[in-house]
Parts: C-alpha cells; structure tokens; sequence
C-alpha cells in the first residue's frame, strides 16, 4: 500500500502540481487543503502518513497548522514547503517538529526524495533539516 499523503497550499496549481508529482511517484494523495483551518479537518478526517504544508497561506498559516497538527498526533509527518527567502520560517518549523522543508520553486525529484526519507525515519528530521538547524545554531 502507498503512503498517503495530504498536500496543502494556497495556490491550486502548486496542489495540483504536488499531486501529479507525487501520485507519479506511487503515493496515493488522499485530500488537498488552501489553508491551515483545511489542513487541520482533512488531517482529522483522512489521518494521512505525511502532510506536505505550506508555510505562508491565509486564514491560518503553516505555522500553526503544524502546532496543531502535532497537538493532535504528535508522530504526524510533515514536510514544510517555503518560498526562498524563508529560512527563518523553516527553521522554525524544524524546531516545532517538522520533518522536512522543501524550497519553492522545488524540483520534483527533491520533494519525492524528502517525502519518501521523513516516511522512512519515521519520528526523526531528516539529515538535511538538522543541517539547516545546526548551521543556523552555528
């Protein structure tokens, strides 16, 4: 069975672009959401493996819809997906207890590789998450 995964992004045809690359990829994406209030009721209703979130959407941003999520299943996967400009905001993600990050615009292979190491840890960020922590600690 694949891995099913709930995409949420303000822009439809960032969504749309996230499921074709991810479905071409073998996951199955179970429900898309244009913001965090969303994310939260698909997160509820679907009980998705892995969220790929936006960090900078309206009504609720990527921010507090991680807290959130992690408040109601705190081994919930997240990969953050951020403009360039916004490391601080990933790092902050990071620190919250996102898995993973990928930079728009992304290239599709690096969002299959990020989706499919934060599926493989498990509870644990991947390598090039605690990178960006260390080199913003350093």
């Amino acid at each position: 069975m694949s891995a099913r995964v709930l995409v949420v992004d303000d822009l439809p045809f960032m969504r749309r672009l996230l499921r074709e690359v991810l479905t071409e990829a073998g996951f199955t994406v179970v429900a898309e959401a244009a913001d965090g209030r969303q994310a939260l009721a698909a997160f509820t209703q679907y009980q998705p493996d892995l969220v790929v979130l936006d960090i900078t959407m309206p009504v609720m941003d990527g921010i507090t819809a991680l807290q959130r999520i992690l408040a109601l299943d705190p081994r919930a996967r997240v990969v953050m997906c951020s403009a360039l400009g916004e490391q601080e905001m990933i790092l902050r993600a990071i620190r919250l207890g996102a898995k993973d990050f990928v930079v728009k615009p992304f290239r599709p292979e690096r969002v299959v590789t990020a989706v499919e190491k934060v599926l493989r840890r498990g509870s644990g960020m991947t390598r090039s998450a605690a990178r960006m922590e260390s080199e913003f600690n350093g």
